[in-house]
């Protein structure tokens, strides 16, 4: 048992070697139950890790998929496309509520000393409230690109999240660079700029050139958000005074998500305070344009819908994995359903693939395939 206390204590140690993190590891390295969060993270970790790269797959194929079916059929609210991505918080307070119902009837049938239910630190819920905001711009910016790009150019662009996520995960959680990953970063980096050079061949006849260039901007300006988000969560939950289990991860999507969506509602508000008014407007504006959806009325809700549960979906596999993993993995995952997103929307709209295209799913897919063959080379030697 001594060996093997010895053994955790070295490898959280070599992951974080603050003060603070030494003190929790030599806590948890004591003889205790499976309650701890490290003997409990190390029992789950690949079977949580499996279920939100599963929640990351269904969100980066479907968030934008159903923002673009949103907009090729009459929608032009960008600002509702934005608030739909993080108003499905509230679905998260039924199995939330369901784990503290569990275990609190744990507790009483067992006895005081059981493991209460633990809530988030302050530490915690303030880089909630920042990742919230964070992501609010990013959804805006992301909402705004997806009227002028096609769904397989603006899902080649997402790749580019990567390299932000790796250049705000060495400044703010002092992620280590290796040759693969400066080339994965270098080699993504391209493969964006190539579809620069498409601007006339992809952009459909109601697009301007402006109109296409302002899309591409706000997309990089949306993976760069969307790259200091992940980090921020790694960050936060290296912070936490608290062992950070399965129910702090669904309060920090909550908090996270709220905030985001306070972000969205207020700019929502603002948009409309122009035209002197508030929800009455909001209101008349959304009833107008269901009305006039070319799909029908009942769709238009349907798509609405359809993608606040998707980007829940989404939000709480990239917490997810940055919970089980790391902040660089989740923006691995998002690079490897590339293809998948590409193929997809090549089906779905009958997008064209162009020569650009192929060239930037290329640098993308090398660029990934660097990252994974860093990472595996990396994993082999501390083993």
């Amino acid at each position: 048992m001594a060996s093997l206390d010895e053994h955790q204590i070295t490898v959280v140690g070599d992951y974080d070697e603050t003060a603070q993190q030494t003190k929790l590891v030599t806590y948890h390295a004591l003889p205790t139950t499976s309650t701890t969060y490290s003997s409990t993270h190390h029992q789950t970790k690949w079977w949580l890790l499996l279920l939100y790269c599963a929640f990351m797959a269904i969100g980066a194929i479907g968030s934008p998929s159903s923002q673009k079916l949103y907009y090729l059929h009459g929608g032009n609210l960008i600002w509702l496309a934005t608030w739909v991505q993080s108003a499905g918080f509230p679905i998260l307070l039924i199995p939330l509520s369901f784990t503290y119902l569990i275990n609190l009837s744990k507790n009483k049938s067992t006895g005081p000393s059981s493991k209460p239910f633990t809530f988030m630190d302050s530490n915690l819920f303030a880089c909630a409230a920042a990742a919230g905001v964070v992501l609010g711009l990013s959804s805006f910016f992301y909402s705004s690109s997806l009227r002028y790009l096609p769904v397989s150019t603006s899902s080649l662009l997402f790749s580019t999240q990567l390299a932000f996520t790796a250049l705000f995960a060495f400044i703010m959680v002092r992620q280590r660079f290796t040759f693969y990953s400066v080339n994965s970063v270098a080699l993504m980096t391209m493969g964006a700029a190539a579809l620069v050079l498409q601007t006339s061949g992809d952009r459909s006849a109601s697009v301007g050139e402006g109109e296409y260039l302002l899309g591409f901007l706000m997309m990089m300006g949306s993976m760069a958000m969307s790259g200091l988000m992940m980090p921020l969560v790694e960050l936060g939950y290296s912070k936490s005074t608290v062992p950070v289990n399965y129910a702090v991860v669904m309060q920090f999507q909550v908090v996270q998500s709220l905030f985001a969506n306070l972000f969205c509602t207020i700019g929502m508000l603002i948009n409309n305070d122009f035209q002197g008014v508030g929800w009455n407007v909001i209101e008349q504006k959304i009833t107008t344009e269901a009305r006039e959806y070319e799909l029908g009325e009942y769709e238009y809700y349907g798509v609405i819908l359809g993608s606040i549960v998707i980007s829940q979906v989404l939000a709480l596999g990239i917490v997810g994995v940055v919970h089980t993993s790391s902040s660089l993995f989740a923006g691995m995952v998002t690079a490897l359903m590339l293809p998948v997103t590409e193929v997809f929307a090549v089906l779905a709209y009958n997008e064209k693939f162009t020569g650009e295209k192929g060239l930037a799913l290329a640098l993308c897919l090398w660029g990934f395939s660097s990252y994974f063959i860093g990472e595996y080379k990396k994993t082999n030697f501390f083993n």
